[in-house]
């Protein structure tokens, strides 16, 4: 059985349906009976009816059913030697094959479970450095394929979600999934949130996510939490909950849809920043070598704020001056596809 520290992670798989599964099998199985009527049937010599009568393919087949199902009526039996040693070197291991494919579905079922519990407890033995998103709903996808695009492994990702759906459709996307609510200590406990490296909170309600933030809180002090709110009024209220990001996602929309009119071009640039993988790209990396010493305005990229000693300083900060080597910077650069050998 199961540990609860175990039930509830699914990890990522690729399943294949029931009717493929039987399917193949009863296929090996019948490749299987027909290789033994035919063996039979070639040294139908070797074999004596007790109702008299030579061999016929209908005597081969109805021998083989029976000898592979074990039944062994003995109403057709192998008299030559040659035909008995045919029987115990080659028929006899078919017969195994063949018991052990018609058993398999069921040995299968019976094994499932725990292979399932070791590949968890592994898997848990060499998390870390991951990051854990709650929610997998709109926010959430596009969450993980912003991480994907710059660089985070899939097998670096832990989605949390209560709906089954929800997690099965993240396991066929190669994530792994952890069935629950991310608002309760158990389940989030199932994620590794301890060694995890940032967690990304994509409720859809405000309630659940200042809930969800106070809970991870409580398990990794530490994590950076960036967190998705609604309503701007509840924004302050994820911050004190613990959450170093907060985006508000329908003032952001609202802002860009009032633009839109007058100020398009606005709101085609920042759609195009948003939009990983074409265009502009926005950027956090750190200052390099030869970039310490220059002003920011110097440098090729486009430099939008410099970090410093734990201060966030915008670009037209005279505190700024010249880059400092550990100074990291959030820039926009265009996006270059990879070149083709």
């Amino acid at each position: 059985m199961l540990s609860d520290d175990h039930s509830g992670v699914h990890l990522a798989h690729t399943e294949e349906s029931p009717a493929r599964q039987v399917g193949r099998r009863v296929v090996i199985a019948s490749v299987v009976l027909v290789l033994t009527v035919l063996i039979v049937y070639l040294d139908r010599d070797g074999y004596r009816d007790n109702s008299g009568g030579e061999i016929s393919v209908l005597d081969a087949t109805y021998y083989a059913t029976v000898t592979l199902s074990t039944t062994g009526y003995g109403d057709i039996t192998p008299v030559t030697p040659g035909a008995r040693l045919v029987n115990i070197l080659v028929i006899t291991p078919m017969r195994i094959a063949f018991l052990l494919i018609l058993i398999g579905t069921t040995l299968e079922a019976l094994t499932a479970r725990s292979r399932e519990e070791f590949r968890v407890r592994r898997w848990r033995s060499r998390v870390r450095q991951h990051v854990v998103v709650c929610g997998y709903g709109t926010k959430g996808r596009s969450a993980i394929r912003a991480l994907l695009s710059t660089g985070t492994d899939a097998a670096h990702i832990v989605v949390v979600d209560p709906d089954p759906r929800a997690i099965e459709e993240a396991t066929s996307a190669g994530l792994t999934g952890v069935l629950g609510d991310a608002g309760r200590m158990e389940v989030l406990r199932r994620t590794s949130v301890e060694k995890a490296r940032a967690v990304v909170v994509a409720a859809n309600r405000d309630d659940a996510a200042v809930l969800i933030v106070l809970t991870v809180r409580q398990l990794n002090p530490s994590v950076p939490i960036t967190a998705s709110v609604r309503e701007e009024e509840n924004a302050s209220l994820l911050r004190q909950s613990g959450a170093d990001s907060v985006i508000t996602t329908s003032a952001t929309s609202g802002r860009l849809l009032g633009l839109s009119p007058d100020q398009p071009g606005v709101v085609h640039v920042v759609e195009d920043l948003l939009t990983a993988g074409r265009g502009l790209d926005l950027q956090q990396r750190t200052v390099t070598p030869s970039e310490v010493g220059l002003g920011a305005r110097q440098l090729r990229d486009v430099v939008l704020s410099v970090e410093r000693s734990g201060r966030h300083l915008r670009f037209d900060d005279p505190l700024i001056g010249t880059l400092q080597s550990g100074d990291v910077l959030v820039v926009v650069k265009a996006h270059r596809a990879p070149e083709l050998n």
